[in-house]
């Protein structure tokens, strides 16, 4: 067995940590302790973190992955300053001992179907018209 490295090792933390501040956002979304705007915000930031779509595609060479590794954590740090402490800590230490298998698949299938609704109504709203055709 290979031993890991300190970097990766570090790498490896941080993604779990993210991921588990995600869940814990998700968990705040529906905690009536938290403000509305912060429950407005995670929702963003938690909707942008599950979505298969980015606002940056991750073709693009470099900036494709950028956009993930700056705007989710920025977004988390932000709802994390909005949330009160208490509720923050609660959310997260619900988060770490949840099992969350079934809640990925049920929160992305949520977002594509949100995205496919409105990928449907920007194409009714946009689509030529049997008047408009000459």
């Amino acid at each position: 067995m290979v031993k890991e490295t300190s970097r990766l090792r570090s790498l490896r933390t941080t993604a779990e940590r993210l991921r588990r501040d995600v869940h814990a956002l998700g968990l705040a979304c529906r905690d009536p302790r938290v403000p509305w705007y912060a429950k407005a915000m995670a929702t963003v930031v938690v909707a942008y973190a599950l979505s298969p779509i980015d606002l940056i595609p991750d073709f693009i060479p470099v900036v494709g992955y950028l956009d993930d590794l700056v705007l989710i954590p920025l977004g988390i740090a932000l709802v994390v300053w909005m949330v009160p402490d208490a509720v923050m800590a609660d959310c997260r230490a619900r988060a770490t001992t949840a099992v969350v298998a079934r809640g990925r698949w049920i929160a992305a299938t949520l977002i594509i179907a949100l995205w496919l609704a409105g990928t449907l109504l920007l194409w009714q709203w946009y689509r030529p018209t049997r008047d408009s055709v000459v």
